[in-house]
């Protein structure tokens, strides 16, 4: 853990598992995050298809970012949440990665560190 105490982990999931992975934040009491529409490669195989006659690679998937920060709630706990929710255990179930974070403010109130949080 970081000196301040806050780390956010960000993952990259399926788009359809994404009602699955909210839930299991809730359930592990980490309920606030961020979610951005992404595309990326990873270990995912690419697909062929075929517009208008001419065939093309699909190489980059879609995927969803979803970005939680903790301060309360041990980072673990949130990794093994979004871990359990969006294994299908097929290629392309994502990633997940825990970043130390030195500083928060809270905008409104000028709360700063994890009260920030």
């Amino acid at each position: 853990m970081t000196d301040s105490g806050i780390e956010m982990v960000v993952a990259y999931i399926r788009p359809d598992k994404l009602s699955d992975v909210k839930q299991g934040l809730a359930e592990a009491g980490a309920p606030s995050l961020t979610v951005t529409n992404v595309s990326g490669r990873g270990s995912q195989p690419s697909k062929t298809g075929q517009w208008r006659g001419e065939e093309y690679v699909v190489d980059l998937h879609q995927k969803v970012k979803v970005e939680c920060v903790v301060a309360d709630v041990p980072a673990e706990d949130v990794v093994d949440a979004i871990e359990e929710s969006a294994r299908t255990g097929e290629p392309g179930d994502g990633k997940i990665f825990v970043m130390p974070v030195s500083e928060a403010v809270q905008i409104r109130t000028g709360k700063r560190g994890p009260d920030a949080v």
